[in-house]
């Protein structure tokens, strides 16, 4: 469900499922939790296919920002869907998350 691929000093993380939702959020919070165990972590979810968020899987989101800054660590978000895009825009979301278009954007931003 959930790959983690180390690009330079960032974890880019993205998901084989298109729907992050609560049958399967307690199987995606351990993994990414376990990302911010080390302090100043660099996380990059990557998005793409992923076509629906429920309200527990945006817990996971706002769970992981939580953890990442506790330990001096920082996330952003690339290639969401449209939907999603919407959703976290209407949750006004965006202006908590750094989300950016493209994954490659995304991880030069931590220069």
């Amino acid at each position: 469900m959930v790959n983690i691929e180390k690009r330079g000093n960032v974890e880019l993380v993205s998901f084989t499922v298109n729907r992050i939702n609560a049958l399967i959020t307690e199987e995606l919070r351990e993994p990414v939790m376990k990302l911010f165990e080390q302090q100043n972590t660099r996380v990059v979810f990557d998005l793409k296919g992923v076509e629906y968020i429920d309200s527990s899987g945006i817990g996971i989101f706002l769970s992981a920002f939580r953890e990442a800054r506790s330990n001096y660590g920082s996330m952003k978000i690339c290639c969401p869907e449209p939907a999603v895009k919407l959703l976290f825009e209407t949750l006004h979301l965006h202006t908590i998350f750094e989300i950016y278009g493209s994954t490659d954007d995304c991880i030069r931003s931590f220069r």
